[in-house]
């Protein structure tokens, strides 16, 4: 009993150093790859690829962890022995399942990393616009987190053929549950290559009380937040049906103004159109490439009425709105420095005498 004693301590002991050894060489590889990386990165920071950037920052994590993974596994396989328990049975589909799942982490890291690089003018001239690239990036991180999941149920022994036929049977079912998904999803796929918006412009539909800031297009809905700071939550269908305005897709910002002036300041009216023109023909905000008029509009009721429709070169709302009130402000000095006036709503009574004057009744005159 005392020998058997013995051997079972010195198996013990044994399988302690060996554990101990495999936890040493563990965490000295994790030391000489922090250094490997580091000392790339330090090579790489001299260039400006974006893929070999991208390569290095996505592989630091999901390797050192990879190594920490199959450093404990193999302890656990030591510790297991020969014949190891139902517990220790499970070390191989573990390693396999989380060597796939460490593939797909740096498979989606890499994605993410080269979406934004993509965005960075560092790395190129003409960097992508930040919505192709996102949408183009949560495309593939949902095709391979899918991909992932498939070869994950194959690999614990659960038959992909059976899942995909557990499908057929039940498709109808699920077609009409997924139906308002596969929607959404066309219409971020119209949205992200059509671009009727993009994340960060300002839009508004007729159709719908929908007005405000893109802040994300995700894969089923858009963010919109309006101008009170609601958000609001748009199913991406609703976008391929729906008249979509975006005033950041437009070319120019239009001023287009009526003014009147007093009837009596008729004759220098031809003065006061002149110099507003050449105001607008010399201003530096004003695209003079496009339509520019200032001409007598009409007579009206109570005033001489003329109109100004030019266009400004800034496509911004709070830009555009200060253009134009110091124009018009200009424009009101241009027609004071003439003599004349800004009508308002007046109204002149005309009252004619008559030659006889007419008796009132009820009185009669003394003679």
């Amino acid at each position: 009993m005392i020998d058997t004693w013995i051997d079972r301590v010195t198996i013990i002991e044994g399988t302690l150093w060996q554990v101990l050894g495999i936890v040493l060489l563990t965490f000295v590889v994790d030391a000489v790859l922090r250094l490997i990386f580091n000392r790339i990165a330090r090579k790489l920071e001299n260039t400006r690829n974006l893929w070999d950037d991208a390569l290095l920052e996505s592989a630091r994590k999901p390797v050192r962890w990879g190594v920490v993974l199959l450093g404990i596994l193999w302890a656990a396989e030591v510790v297991g022995g020969d014949e190891p328990s139902d517990v220790f049975q499970f070390v191989d589909p573990i390693r396999k399942v989380g060597v796939i799942v460490l593939l797909a982490w740096f498979a989606t890291r890499i994605v993410s990393n080269i979406q934004n690089s993509m965005q960075d003018a560092r790395y190129q001239d003409h960097p992508w616009d930040a919505s192709i690239a996102n949408g183009i990036g949560r495309l593939l991180r949902v095709s391979i987190i899918i991909a992932t999941a498939l070869v994950v149920l194959q690999t614990v022994g659960i038959s992909v053929s059976g899942v995909l036929a557990f499908g057929g049977i039940g498709g109808l079912a699920i077609g009409f549950a997924a139906q308002d998904l596969l929607a959404n999803y066309f219409g971020f796929l119209m949205i992200l290559f059509k671009q009727p918006f993009k994340e960060g412009d300002w839009i508004s539909s007729p159709d719908r009380e929908i007005e405000g800031t893109v802040e994300e297009i995700m894969v089923l809905t858009t963010r919109i937040r309006t101008f009170d700071k609601r958000p609001l939550h748009i199913p991406n269908s609703v976008f391929t049906n729906l008249i979509v305005e975006n005033p950041s897709q437009m070319n120019n910002r239009r001023i287009k103004e009526t003014i009147g002036v007093r009837y009596d300041d008729i004759n220098v009216l031809p003065g006061i159109l002149e110099d507003i023109r050449h105001l607008l023909r010399n201003h530096d905000a004003i695209d003079t490439d496009q339509t520019l008029m200032v001409n007598l509009l009409s007579f009206g009721s109570s005033s001489v009425d003329f109109w100004i429709y030019t266009f400004t070169k800034t496509k911004g709302w709070t830009e555009f709105h200060e253009i134009k009130e110091s124009i018009l402000f200009e424009i009101a000095s241009i027609i004071e420095r003439h003599g004349a006036e800004i009508a308002f709503p007046t109204q002149t009574l005309h009252i004619e005498a008559s030659e006889t004057a007419v008796q009132p009744r009820g009185q009669q005159s003394l003679s």
